[in-house]
């Protein structure tokens, strides 16, 4: 099965790069996980200045440059990882999440991890 993760935070974490020792370890977790064959993709995002917010409010479409000052989190990255099992993943994330706490002090922020939609699990109409 594949899974999105994705990590959300403060946007001032954004303001300086990550620390360089972060850097190298996630380049060694991506590399030993896209061997396994359970990393599929994964980017990380700019910060929310260079994006833009699209919504639909009472039938009428919303368009909103970044930044988004009114979000408390962001998200600033993605992967899409594959695992035969919901442990299987969740090490993968934990793991992921480790490194954050090893390699950036007073760094703050969740990683969500969600099942994608297979069409093969899809219900059968007739």
């Amino acid at each position: 099965m594949k899974y999105l993760t994705f990590m959300r935070h403060s946007e001032k974490f954004r303001a300086t790069p990550p620390p360089q020792a972060l850097m190298a370890a996630m380049g060694e977790f991506i590399e030993k996980t896209a061997k396994a064959g359970a990393l599929v993709d994964t980017a990380g995002l700019l910060p929310s200045k260079d994006g833009a917010l699209l919504q639909l409010r009472k039938g009428e479409l919303l368009v909103t440059d970044g930044p988004f000052s009114e979000a408390k989190e962001v998200i600033g990255g993605y992967a899409i990882l594959k695992a035969d099992t919901r442990d299987g993943v969740m090490r993968i994330a934990r793991e992921f999440m480790e490194l954050h706490r090893k390699h950036w002090p007073g760094f703050e922020g969740e990683c969500e991890v969600r099942p994608l939609f297979e069409e093969a699990e899809a219900p059968q109409h007739r």
